[in-house]
């Protein structure tokens, strides 16, 4: 594929249409942050009303995460064969339907199967909206706009911490079944302006839909015909991503971000529940969940901003190295106070999310080819679901078991493996297209230092 194929979609000037993509893919995003933490505001709730043990209130804190690891599989690889849009569409009424069935659940097995099949859509998402907007985005620009998607996720996330305390004086026991539905009406809303999106052209020509990728292009302002030497369509099995030399690559996008989930998910989904350790005011414990949901969200949105100019690679560095110390400082206090706890957790948090957090959807969108980018997505999302879903099932117990202060050490030794991972394998990818970075998908750090 010519490098020049695609230069309206490369050209480093923003357009009206880029920004459509960005708003609506990270309106998927927000919905994924708000729906997976609406769970966090549930749990105090439900777990008194339907007298739960810690292994159900773990099972029914993972249910939408272990949907989310089926959903970005299945839905990943159907992305490739069966384009972008399709799913874009499909995927939201999923969001729909599952969040107002989980909202009128009357036990905690109901919830638990709703919560899952909410999370199918919720992985699917993150293999769709991240692989349209990587095809659609500036090379110079993407950076920034992909992190913006990992950003929305966190105000999503915080934004239920504001319905909770807005409406906790208003519905009390009822206000997480609100919060579902209100998520649901959104969904509706961004499955309506979603339609005017046009498939990926990147994903038509490499499908042998040159004439098509055409007329998308020209739609785009592009007056060139040079997508006569496009692919002529054939479809790249998955096992590719597992031999050299994408092989490494694979290892690298779901070893940090396995790691990362490991230790974010284990905080935040039960952040109310970790507070709750040192504090029984309800509005204090809300209050704290969403001082650390909001400085997540800073974080977030400070590395958005610096991953075009700083790169990638510092940025995932850095964050795990600031996470690695914050969580080091507060397993070593034995008894720490409300503020303490919300101070080193949202530190934490910070360098999580302006790292790790947002190059998680940037990477994967990067190294891998067209044929199989949606697929490497959804096998990243996967893996680190295996984190997240070891971080949420097993938190409750190990913290009746071993106290809250030694299972923080977990969350460090990940922190540990993922900044040693940045470290030996990320490599820089800022300001080049997708067909100059896939082209040589065997970089290493080293290299890529040279050639900077």
């Amino acid at each position: 594929m010519s490098h020049d194929a695609f230069s309206v979609l490369d050209s480093t000037k923003l357009s009206a249409f880029h920004r459509k993509v960005t708003v609506l893919s990270a309106a998927g995003m927000f919905l994924d942050g708000y729906d997976i933490t609406v769970i966090a505001v549930a749990l105090p709730t439900v777990a008194k009303q339907w007298h739960l043990s810690s292994l159900m209130t773990g099972a029914l804190t993972a249910s939408a995460v272990i949907g989310m690891f089926f959903g970005a599989l299945v839905f990943g690889r159907l992305t490739d064969r069966l384009g972008r849009k399709k799913m874009y569409l499909v995927n939201l009424l999923g969001f729909v339907v599952f969040a107002v069935l989980a909202a009128v659940a009357q036990d905690a097995w109901q919830l638990l199967i709703c919560r899952f099949l909410l999370g199918l859509a919720i992985g699917a998402d993150y293999t769709i909206s991240t692989s349209l907007l990587a095809e659609y985005a500036p090379a110079k620009r993407r950076g920034s706009l992909m992190c913006r998607l990992g950003a929305t996720w966190f105000i999503g996330a915080a934004c239920t911490y504001v319905f909770a305390l807005i409406l906790v004086p208003f519905a009390g026991e009822h206000t997480w079944r609100i919060m579902l539905v209100l998520g649901a009406v959104f969904a509706l809303i961004v499955l309506w302006m979603r339609r005017s999106i046009p498939e990926s052209p990147r994903w038509l020509a490499s499908n042998g839909h040159t004439e098509q990728a055409r007329a998308v292009l020209t739609d785009l302002g592009d007056t060139q015909s040079v997508l006569a030497t496009a692919h002529t369509g054939h479809r790249t099995p998955w096992r590719t991503l597992l031999t050299m030399p994408l092989l490494r690559m694979t290892f690298f996008c779901c070893g940090f971000w396995f790691m990362y989930t490991l230790a974010y998910y284990g905080i935040t989904l039960y952040t109310p529940t970790i507070l709750k350790q040192v504090t029984s005011s309800t509005t204090g414990i809300y209050a704290g969940s969403l001082i650390i949901a909001l400085v997540g969200v800073v974080g977030a949105f400070t590395g958005a901003s610096l991953v075009d100019r700083v790169g990638r690679r510092p940025l995932l560095i850095i964050g795990f190295a600031g996470m690695l110390v914050a969580l080091t400082v507060l397993a070593l206090l034995r008894e720490p106070g409300l503020a303490a706890l919300v101070a080193l957790l949202g530190i934490a948090v910070l360098f999580a999310n302006s790292g790790p957090g947002i190059v998680n959807l940037v990477y994967p969108s990067e190294v891998f080819p067209t044929s199989v980018r949606a697929t490497a997505n959804g096998l990243g999302t996967a893996v680190s679901r295996v984190g997240a879903i070891t971080g949420t099932l097993l938190l409750p117990t190990l913290i009746n078991a071993w106290g809250l202060h030694n299972v923080l050490w977990i969350f460090v030794i990940a922190g540990a493996i993922g900044l040693a991972i940045a470290i030996t394998l990320a490599p820089e990818t800022k300001g080049r297209t997708l067909e100059e970075l896939t082209e040589s998908p065997s970089r290493t750090p080293e290299s890529d230092a040279v050639a900077r």
